[in-house]
Parts: structure tokens; C-alpha cells; sequence
């Protein structure tokens, strides 16, 4: 494979702080790497190192000639003036992108229910993200750094991303010069899903006073995101082993130095300098996350019954945009649900009714005489009345002192167990990373003590190590629990039962899980095109007939290009299925390979045939733009 992007001996500095020191990484064509680590330890800023945004303070980045970059941040800066046609090909005619498949199914994959036309300022806040990882995709990019690009894409989208990636950046198959993929994410299946390579970003340690600065480093892993669980666990146990080895000799060393003051006098230097170096040695401890089990309200038998519930938003046009329709459900004490679908489906205006913030236009909403509910919304914006307030001070606003088992806590000892080290907890609201105020956010709320929790999207900006704690709490956590998220390892973890918005103004069962939350949505997809397609065949041989002498081919010409064009897409329909159906026997004799040593030439056999049916979708494709080009 090409060599693409070294970093030899690089560091980088936050202000005062050695954020990164020592790193020697490399990209390879085809590679797929997943950047993990906590909130504030410098995974974008690997990526701004990488991109060439940001300049190392030390060391040296360099690029294989002709190799280009492209990045797409976090926050977009999109002009809200513009088309999303603009911003996703500027300055490119339709027929530039049009007749490029590679552009075609990002459009299907994140466009479709898109106007292109539509100026990018009314978009809500996901199709906004949508659009700027359309833009990004469509980047002809050697190297492709994504930071956090499954935020706000519903599962659906999340499934479609990481089979594009995977295609586009394909290791160790004849596609060469596919490029390099490095992204960073907190989706825990979608890397598992993804990557080949797991980065982790091991954050410094500022012990303060005089004492050194222990800097970041990266800490490299070959295989998939559960591969990487696997050796960071071995690797944590070998540490351990070495600790306790360490400890041993540690605690002789000390006990010589503390035999009085006499002695003290007549020590060896030797003895002095080998102290000194085992409590240098000693690693800092890893930043354990502990979420704090929170005492809970007792809740009666009723909690939040919908009966007979209908809602609806009037559109610009007009029109009705139905949300529910003479919808009852009801939810138990103690009952743990996930809520799954497109974006605009209402699942936020699902949560906003039980909340109480807003009102149903037909039906009642019943509520317990005992329930406590808590939301946590998608946005942090409600920490900017607190903005001015340090750590320890947001929380003591809410709760001074909290009993945890037997032990009272103050708000510092509490802040210290979330995470937030001693200097971190005395930091400004303001200055806080988006992790650390989500962080901040879910700590102020559960300890309100709430028994009915309403989380709307709770895994945006959180790292994988405070992912694990929240569902170690959300597992304990005695009361109602509604979660909405695109998270599929957290919904599959810490609820017990999935329904979706489908859009239909139902709230439907998935007695399946998520699973059959994408077969329902992948069926509906294929009925719609499938009605476009027999549409649009209708639509241009009624042309053929009204047109034919002005466009300069005769009827019957114009009829045997319809043909010829409905012959196509019925070839490639079939033609797609069958690379479908190759992907899951891929998928299974993969899995059955660690059992199985034979089925590893299976899955060779099924993958060179994966390949010549993939090139027969794109001959056809091409066979079929030729045609329709015609009929233009």
C-alpha cells in the first residue's frame, strides 16, 4: 500500500499545556483509522495536526506529493444564503456531478429527501450536518478527516456511512489509490463497523507547582473497535501486574527512607536516587469516569399514559405535517424504551409532550401524581446562565451535599468522582469542552433526583470511557426511562424495548429491535423509488409521443430508449440485491472464520465475486446515464 501522511516525533501545546509530545503516526492507502480518547485530550487536534490547519510545535508532518486533504469540522461554516446545490458542487454544472456514481449515492445516501435548491440558512440544525458531510464526501480527497460525523444522523444514515466509507476506502483489495480515512467518534458500533486501526489519545497530566508536566501521547492499535476493548484490557492487566511489582519495591524503598532521623543521615545516595525514580515511574491514574447512582422518588403505579393523542405542524405550503394520530400508549414504572427514527419523525416533540412543555391538540396526556420527570435536551444551552460559575459552583448550586451509600459528598468530592480533575473543577463554565459541559449537564440533572428521565440524544459529545459509566448508571437507574438516540450500542444496552416514528403518526413496536427498524425503513426506501422510477418510465414515453418531431428522434426511436432505459434499471435492481446478498454471506463466513479456518477461502471466493457484480452495477449505470441522456 502507498505511503500517504507521516508525523515524526510532533507536539503539540495548549497555552502552557503539553497536549501532545512524542507522536509518530502514519497513513497508508486504504487505511481506516478511528481516533478515541476523552473529551478535551486532543483528538481534533491530531486532526487540525494532520489536515496542516494547525502547524506542530514541535517535529515535523509530511505529505506524499500530490496527496490532498479535506477535513470536515464539528461546527460548519456554511454561507446560509447558499444553495445546498452550491455548497455540496460549487461551481460545478449538473452534468459534472451527475454522471459520477460515487456522487450519485451520496446524494441518495444523504440528500434525498432534500430540495438541492433550498438555501442552506432554513435547514434545521441536522440537515445542516447532513449537507456539510455531503460536501466533505464529495471532496475528491486523497486523506478524508472526519470529526464526529454521525452526529445527528438517525440510524438509518449512520448504516448508509459506513458502507460508503468501507467501499470508498477498501484495505487490502486491488482498489488502489482508494485513500486513507481518519475519524473521530464516539459511536461505538460505527467504529466497530469502520475501522481497521484504533488511535487512542492518552491525555497529559498537569500535576501543578513546580512538578514536570506528564505530556499526551497516542497509543496505536491494530483491528476493529472491539479488537481494541480486547488489547487495552490485556494491556491494562499487564500494567497492572507491573504496578503491583512497582508497589512492592515501592513500599520497601519507603519504609528504608522512614527509619528515623539518624538513619537519614547515613543513606546511601543510591537508595535516595531509587526512590526517587519508582515514584517517578509511577503512571498517573487513567481518568475513570464515575457516574454516581442518585436516589430516586418513589414513583406510584401511573406514570405518563397518552390516550387517544393527535398532533400536527402546519407547513409553509399550507399543508398538514401529521405527528401522531389517536395515538395511546402508555409507559410503566421502572419500563426502559428507545425511540428510533428519521430526523423530523417528532421524536423530540414525542419527548416535549411527556415533558409537559407541550400540548397535544386532540387527547390528554395522564399523568402520575408522584412523577419527577428530568430531560436532558440535545443542546447545553442552558449552562450559559452559569456560565460565569466555576465547576464546583455550577454543582453546589444544585446540591451542596449528596449521600452516596453511606458516605456524604460535597460538591468538590463529587465533581473530582465525575471525572473533572482538581484543576478542571475549578475552571469556568465558559471554557468548558462540549464533552465536559455535557458531562456537567447530566450530573446537574440527575441530582434533581428525578424517577422519570427523558434523554434526547445523551451520547453527543461524550467520550467512549464516559459512554461506559452513563449506561452503568442508566443500567441502575430505578425509575421511567425514554431515551432517544442514533446511538444504536447505547439503545441496544440500557433499554429493554424500541419503538418508531416512521412518519405514518403511529408509534409502532419493533418486537425485532433495531433491526427491523431498517428492514421497515429499507422496504419503505425501495417502494418509493420503485413508484419514482415507474413514474418517471410513464412520464417520458408520454413525452416520446408529444416530442418526438421536435426532438429529432421519431416515436418509435424515443419508445425503444424507454425500453432499453426500464430493461436497465430492472437489471440493475437485481444486480444490487445480488451484491446486498453477497455482502451478508460475507459478513457470515467472516464470523464463522475464528471457528472455522476453512471458510477463510469462502469468503476469498465470495468476495472476488462481490467484485465482478459491483462492476457489473457500474456498467450498467453507466449504460443506463448513456440512455437517459438520450432521452433528455
Amino acid at each position: 500500500m502507498a505511503h500517504l501522511l507521516g508525523m515524526q516525533e510532533v507536539s503539540a501545546l495548549a497555552g502552557s499545556r503539553i497536549l501532545l509530545q512524542g507522536v509518530n503516526l502514519g497513513l497508508d492507502d486504504g487505511s481506516r483509522v478511528g481516533v478515541l480518547g476523552p473529551n478535551g485530550a486532543g483528538k481534533s487536534t491530531l486532526l487540525r495536526l494532520i489536515s496542516g490547519v494547525q502547524k506542530p510545535d514541535a517535529g515535523a508532518v509530511t505529505v506524499t506529493d500530490g496527496t490532498t486533504i479535506s477535513m470536515l469540522v464539528q461546527s460548519d461554516e456554511m454561507d446560509p444564503q447558499a444553495t445546498i446545490l452550491e455548497v455540496v458542487h460549487p461551481g460545478a454544472a449538473a452534468h459534472e456531478w451527475a454522471s459520477k456514481r460515487e456522487y450519485r449515492q451520496v446524494h441518495e445516501g444523504l440528500l434525498a429527501d432534500l430540495d438541492l435548491s433550498t438555501k442552506v440558512g432554513t435547514l434545521s440544525g441536522g440537515q445542516r450536518r447532513r449537507v456539510a458531510l455531503a460536501a466533505g464526501l464529495c471532496q475528491e480527497a486523497q486523506i478524508l478527516l472526519l470529526d464526529e460525523p454521525t452526529n445527528h444522523l438517525d440510524i438509518e444514515g449512520v448504516a448508509w456511512l459506513a458502507d460508503y466509507l468501507k467501499e470508498r476506502f477498501k484495505a487490502g483489495t486491488s482498489k488502489a489509490g482508494s485513500g486513507a480515512l481518519v475519524v473521530v467518534t464516539h459511536d461505538r458500533w460505527f467504529l466497530d463497523e469502520i475501522c481497521t486501526r484504533v488511535w487512542e489519545v492518552v491525555p497529559g497530566v498537569d500535576p501543578g507547582g513546580s512538578r514536570p508536566q506528564i505530556p499526551g501521547r497516542i497509543e496505536q492499535y491494530d483491528g476493529s473497535y472491539a479488537a481494541y476493548i480486547l488489547a487495552r484490557a490485556e494491556r491494562a492487566r499487564q500494567a497492572e501486574v507491573s504496578a503491583i511489582k512497582r508497589e512492592n519495591l515501592l513500599r520497601k524503598e519507603l519504609a528504608w527512607l522512614r527509619r528515623g532521623a539518624p538513619a537519614r543521615t547515613s543513606k546511601p545516595k543510591f537508595r535516595i536516587d531509587a526512590a526517587e525514580t519508582l515514584i517517578a515511574d509511577v503512571p498517573p491514574p487513567r481518568d475513570q469516569v464515575e457516574l454516581l447512582s442518585m436516589a430516586t422518588a418513589r414513583l406510584g403505579k401511573d406514570v405518563l399514559d397518552l390516550e387517544n393523542v393527535s398532533l400536527s405542524y402546519r407547513r409553509e405550503d399550507g399543508t398538514e405535517l401529521p405527528i401522531l394520530k389517536d395515538v395511546t400508549w402508555r409507559l410503566a414504572p421502572a419500563q426502559r424504551v428507545g425511540i428510533v427514527g428519521v430526523n423530523g419523525a417528532g421524536k423530540t416533540t414525542l419527548l416535549r409532550l411527556l415533558e409537559g412543555t407541550q400540548q397535544p391538540d386532540i387527547g390528554r396526556i395522564k399523568r402520575g401524581k408522584t412523577i419527577k420527570v428530568a430531560t436532558l435536551s440535545q443542546s447545553t444551552h442552558e449552562l450559559d446562565a452559569v456560565s460565569h460559575l466555576r465547576v464546583v459552583e455550577a454543582v453546589n448550586e444544585v446540591a451542596s451535599l449528596m449521600t452516596v451509600g453511606k458516605k456524604e459528598l460535597t460538591a468538590s468530592q463529587l465533581v473530582e468522582r465525575l471525572g473533572f480533575t482538581r484543576e478542571r473543577a475549578w475552571t469556568p463554565v465558559s471554557e468548558l469542552s462540549g464533552g465536559e459541559r455535557r458531562r456537567l449537564q447530566l450530573m446537574r440533572l440527575l441530582m434533581t433526583e428525578p424517577n422519570v428521565l427523558l434523554l434526547d440524544e445523551p451520547t453527543n459529545d461524550l467520550d467512549t470511557d464516559t459512554l461506559a459509566a452513563m449506561e452503568d448508571l442508566l443500567d441502575g437507574f430505578p425509575g421511567t426511562l425514554i431515551v432517544v438516540s442514533h446511538d444504536r450500542y447505547l439503545l441496544e444496552r440500557v433499554t429493554d424495548t424500541q419503538v418508531a416514528l416512521l412518519g405514518d403518526g403511529n408509534i409502532r413496536m419493533l418486537t425485532g429491535g433495531v433491526d427491523q427498524y431498517l428492514q421497515l425503513r429499507r422496504a419503505a426506501t425501495e417502494n418509493e423509488i420503485g413508484k419514482k422510477v415507474g413514474a418517471e418510465v410513464r412520464e417520458n414515453a408520454k413525452e416520446a409521443g408529444e416530442n418526438a418531431a421536435n426532438e429529432g428522434l421519431s416515436a418509435q426511436e424515443r419508445r425503444l430508449l424507454v425500453k432499453e432505459a426500464a430493461k436497465l434499471e430492472r437489471q440493475l435492481d437485481r444486480a444490487q440485491a445480488r451484491v446486498e446478498e453477497l455482502g451478508k454471506q460475507m459478513n457470515l463466513a467472516s464470523e464463522k472464520i475464528a471457528s472455522d479456518p476453512q471458510a477463510v477461502g469462502k469468503l476469498a471466493e465470495l468476495g472476488r465475486e462481490h467484485a465482478q457484480v459491483a462492476q457489473e452495477v457500474a456498467e450498467l449505470e453507466d449504460k443506463w446515464l448513456e440512455v437517459s441522456s438520450q432521452l433528455d
